[in-house]
């Protein structure tokens, strides 16, 4: 896993809520509108956070690369992921609306570093 995919984790958990879009879950029609995509925002935001409180390894592995130089931060999120490729794979499926939205919406829903982040993540 690389930095970007730390920086991308990181911010989907912690800051995502700031962010105001994200996109529905897979199996609904993605709303472009401002208050559906606002909706998928808490929604995706909640199920994260959840997810993450359900897990607490991972849950202390992003805690811990928050506060970490970059390097150091990929390297606790990448140990603790290719330790556990289900739970990656479970909290990409959770992340996964953002990347659907984007596309079928037209709109770029994070700040460029993020979005990079994001999209290194998801890659796998």
């Amino acid at each position: 896993m690389t930095s970007t995919r730390i920086a991308a984790l990181t911010a989907m958990v912690s800051g995502l809520a700031a962010a105001t879009m994200l996109a529905p879950t897979a199996a609904a029609a993605t709303d472009c509108s401002a208050s559906g995509v606002a909706s998928t925002v808490s929604t995706t935001t909640g199920a994260a956070r959840d997810y993450l409180a359900a897990h607490p390894g991972a849950d202390q592995a992003i805690t811990a690369a928050r506060s970490q130089p970059r390097p150091q931060a990929e390297a606790t999120v990448r140990g603790y992921f290719t330790a556990n490729p289900k739970e990656y794979y479970e909290l990409r499926g959770i992340l996964a609306p953002i990347g659907e939205t984007q596309r079928t919406c037209d709109v770029t829903l994070l700040p460029p570093d993020l979005a990079s982040a994001y999209d290194t993540f998801m890659a796998g």
